[in-house]
């Protein structure tokens, strides 16, 4: 499955504002803090700061990981796989100079 990347972007984006928004609104934080834990929480890194206290935080928390890792995932991998084409296609690119020298 090849994925365009404005789409990879584009989800990891609305991915990262909703959980901004939502953890702002449940748990009442600050937009940076709620910004930051989206970030730790979506990338596993998960400092252990800032943990969700309300019902809600934590459920909502736990849909979060299971949806956005998913999707940040899928991100990685695609990026790897654009990264190693590139590579690749100027391999070929120089292996065809040499050849038509």
């Amino acid at each position: 499955m090849n994925i365009p990347a404005k789409v990879l972007f584009s989800l990891l984006l609305m991915v990262i504002v909703s959980g901004t928004v939502f953890f702002r609104w449940a748990e009442g934080w600050s937009w940076i803090d709620s910004y930051f834990f989206t970030v730790v929480t979506l990338s596993t890194v998960g400092y252990g700061q800032l943990v969700p206290a309300t019902v809600i935080g934590k459920i909502g928390t736990t849909v979060f990981i299971f949806t956005g890792l998913g999707i940040f995932a899928l991100a990685i991998q695609q990026f790897g796989h654009f990264a190693l084409l590139r590579r690749r296609r100027k391999a070929l690119e120089k292996h065809l100079e040499k050849s038509n020298d």
